[in-house]
């Protein structure tokens, strides 16, 4: 059962009380303000174009720190930022409504500039547990916002619709109407062009890791927005799904005609026309003599990265679920104006082995530079065209989220609650690290001047010369003076 609940408001969490997820997300600063979505644009490149953004913050002592606020105790989803409100995904653990109990997922919403706390939908945990509904991962899926409504897929594998002010207008129960059998968890990030509301589905195998129970689910579909109605569905993948289907799509307009860019479930990259469904181009990422082996022990792996489309190119990476650890990987960059099986043709290079481990991030793409991070916590920085590389970065901790790019400078996350800030550049300089006191699981976003960084269990928003205690200070003192 779902359901949209208001809670009282909360006022800004105290730093003193401070201790600390993909994509996720660059709002671009041209774009229209009540647009917002993983990646910021269709392509879901991970840059952005605000500047002044700080470098470096001290949660001490509240330098650079706007505000902060407590959500979860696991958040993988946003932020977006639209229309003055922020936008997350996490759990109940928050207890914002201390009334609602238990493991829940929660869609929540903030002020963009205060913190303070809107709303949330809350959403129970499936009765069939892990196998669907993994305990304690809530609402892993970064809303598509547009003008009042905003889309996403909630942990009960239900693609919905609601208003920017937690109203449920529509939803659509994959499991129930589409017999989609999700594997732990379903979590796209759907993505919305013209009047299609486009999302992987989450199909998978079951418990026992090796039969597909609904081979001929959709493992992407594309539903009317207004109505919630099925429009077209792909299904490509069926019985070769190798694990899950977490990843999300990519839209652009390549050769005349509106691709939608997704991975399937069985490491395959396939290209759709937005408008029928109907297949363009499809693309390996694995070698033919690659083999699946359960528990991360194969060389076959997943996509569940994003594929990130930059000047008409897709740039994808394969994995795996991060329980099965570390592995050889394969980056590509693909010429996505081709048709057909492009495996062999549609390859412009390629990094693999111990040039590229596994991954789950997404790239950023800027100047003809991409920035694409493993699970080993490795950054690269690669030339777009040749894949050439300038520089490689170790973060000593595992790498969920991706790189965000903006203002000149790189910011990335990981597992430890360090956020390292580098220039961007053929040149690897860091300007500044700083520990949010839990993991990063989600990738920055900036807006409106704001940089927006989601950890596992806060929320936090840093803005070039705020401080919270600063302003509490000169608020004081007004209130004094007119007292007096």
């Amino acid at each position: 059962m779902s359901h949209s609940l208001k809670t009282p408001r909360a006022s800004i969490a105290a730093l003193g009380c401070v201790l600390f997820l993909t994509v996720l997300l660059a709002a671009p600063a041209a774009a229209d303000d009540h647009v917002a979505m993983l990646g910021g644009t269709p392509s879901r490149n991970m840059v952005s174009d605000e500047t002044g953004l700080p470098a470096t913050w001290n949660l001490r002592s509240g330098e650079n720190v706007l505000w902060v606020q407590e959500v979860g105790s696991q958040s993988y989803a946003g932020p977006v930022v639209s229309g003055g409100k922020v936008f997350i995904g996490t759990n109940n653990e928050g207890l914002r409504n201390p009334e609602i109990k238990g493991d829940k997922g929660n869609l929540m919403a903030f002020d963009a500039k205060t913190g303070e706390f809107f709303w949330q939908i809350v959403h129970d945990k499936l009765p069939e547990g892990r196998i669907h509904d993994w305990p304690m991962q809530g609402v892993c899926s970064t809303p598509y916002v547009e003008g009042d409504h905003l889309y996403y897929v909630s942990n009960r594998a239900e693609l919905i619709k609601a208003t920017v002010d937690g109203e449920i207008v529509w939803s659509l129960d994959m499991i129930a109407d589409l017999d989609v059998f999700p594997h732990n968890l379903a979590a796209g990030s759907p993505l919305v062009v013209g009047d299609l509301v486009y999302t992987v589905t989450g199909n998978g195998v079951d418990e026992g890791h090796i039969n597909v129970p609904s081979p001929f689910a959709p493992s992407f579909i594309a539903v009317n927005k207004n109505t919630g109605e099925l429009v077209w569905e792909d299904g490509a993948p069926g019985e070769k799904i190798l694990h899950g289907s977490w990843s999300n799509p990519a839209y652009a307009e390549i050769a005349g005609r509106g691709q939608m860019i997704y991975p399937g479930g069985d490491g395959w990259v396939y290209s759709l026309d937005a408008k029928t469904g109907e297949l363009i181009w499809k693309f390996d990422g694995n070698p033919k003599d690659s083999v699946w082996r359960l528990g991360g022990a194969g060389s076959r792996n997943n996509i569940i990265g994003t594929p990130v489309v930059y000047k008409d190119r897709v740039y994808i990476a394969v994995g795996q679920d991060p329980e099965h650890g570390e592995g050889p990987g394969h980056f590509y960059a693909l010429d996505a104006s081709k048709t057909g099986d492009i495996t062999e043709t549609g390859v412009v290079w390629t990094r693999g082995g111990e040039d590229f481990y596994r991954t789950i991030s997404s790239v950023a793409a800027q100047d003809d530079i991409v920035y694409a991070a493993d699970l080993s916590g490795f950054l690269y920085a690669l030339n777009a065209d040749t894949g050439e590389l300038y520089w490689r970065y170790d973060a000593f901790a595992a790498v969920w989220g991706s790189p965000f790019v903006a203002d000149g400078k790189v910011y990335l996350g990981d597992e430890d609650g360090d956020i390292v800030v580098l220039a961007h550049g053929k040149k690897l300089e860091e300007l500044g690290e700083m520990n949010l006191g839990s993991a990063v699981y989600t990738t920055p976003m900036a807006h409106d001047g704001v940089l927006y960084i989601l950890s596992r269990t806060q929320l936090f928003a840093f803005q070039q010369g705020a401080s919270p205690k600063k302003a509490d200070a000169e608020a004081e003192k007004k209130a004094d003076a007119s007292e007096g």
